[in-house]
């Protein structure tokens, strides 16, 4: 089986994380990784700004894919846009890996002991406006980069702490780093943050078959979860909106929160629902959240 990638160290990590799964699931099948440069990695190389929109770390790969160059694709599903190109599908998506964010600071001063004025490096509109909206004595400042390049803007001294998903630095070996994992009180994670996405083909059913082998069917249900309402709330990765679901005895808990770029109008909602349906679930959320002025604070941002 040949899987698609990006060449990122931390990209050929996710992709090695699906091949060993399906080795235990299909002992003897044997794999190799074809790397693909995206948009957003010429941006990244370039030093130009990356948040121009989703797709950006996608779009090349999926179009390898849909020509048969591979037969599978391993994405971060944070960055899959939430209706895919036609003719492709969501085969599997793994057990989620840790969902938060985690703080890494100078000193390792937690979050609530950092100094006024203290400067945090993101480049995240989400983890901006709930940054703010929690201290908004701080200030949050742009960084771009992969995590090792965070970490040595971090160990220059130019800033007090960043924000990274913790499922990046575990994946990379890099927990030591970490100062703080933040609540979800405080920081709501993106859309999917954790869990990965194998796409394929809708046609290649030897493939779809063989891949559902690694389906962990909770963690899908939670990720239909958030995708639907992301796609409700028509958001794209420059609007401030975050997500988490989780299912437990057959019933859905989301946590929901859109807001303006500076932290001050957040709305933030829970919907526990024992509908069988995880996108409605979402729907509901986003709807609910619509009610209470949602599109407002979406048309501010």
């Amino acid at each position: 089986m040949v899987v698609g990638s990006r060449g990122s160290r931390l990209a050929l990590a996710q992709a090695n994380e699906v091949i060993n799964r399906l080795r235990e699931a299909a002992p003897g099948l044997t794999c190799q990784v074809l790397t693909i440069k995206t948009k957003g990695d010429k941006l990244h190389e370039s030093g130009e700004d990356t948040s121009e929109g989703k797709g950006i770390y996608t779009k090349e790969i999926e179009d390898s894919l849909l020509t048969g160059e591979f037969q599978i694709a391993v994405h971060s599903m944070k960055d899959l846009t939430t209706d895919l190109p036609a003719g492709l599908t969501i085969a599997a998506v793994p057990a989620r890996a840790d969902h938060r964010d985690a703080l890494i600071s100078r000193g390792k001063r937690k979050f609530e002991e950092l100094p006024g004025g203290g400067r945090i490096g993101t480049s995240s509109p989400r983890r901006r406006t709930q940054l703010l909206s929690a201290r908004s004595d701080l200030q949050v400042v742009d960084m771009h980069g992969n995590v090792d390049t965070r970490l040595r803007k971090l160990d220059g001294g130019g800033y007090d702490a960043i924000v990274v998903a913790a499922a990046g630095l575990e994946r990379l070996g890099l927990q030591s780093h970490v100062t703080e994992f933040l609540s979800t009180k405080v920081m709501l994670p993106a859309i999917g943050q954790g869990a990965l996405a194998i796409e394929a083909r809708e046609d290649d059913i030897e493939t779809l078959q063989l891949v559902s082998r690694i389906d962990d069917k909770s963690t899908r249900q939670a990720i239909e979860a958030e995708r639907a309402f992301a796609r409700k709330l028509g958001a794209n990765c420059r609007t401030p909106i975050a997500a988490y679901a989780r299912t437990h005895d057959g019933r859905f808990a989301i946590d929901g929160m859109v807001a303006s770029a500076d932290g001050r109008m957040v709305l933030r909602s829970q919907l526990v629902s024992e509908s069988g349906e995880p996108w409605r679930v979402g729907d509901e959320l986003a709807e609910s959240l619509l009610r209470k002025g949602a599109q407002l604070v979406l048309e501010a941002a």
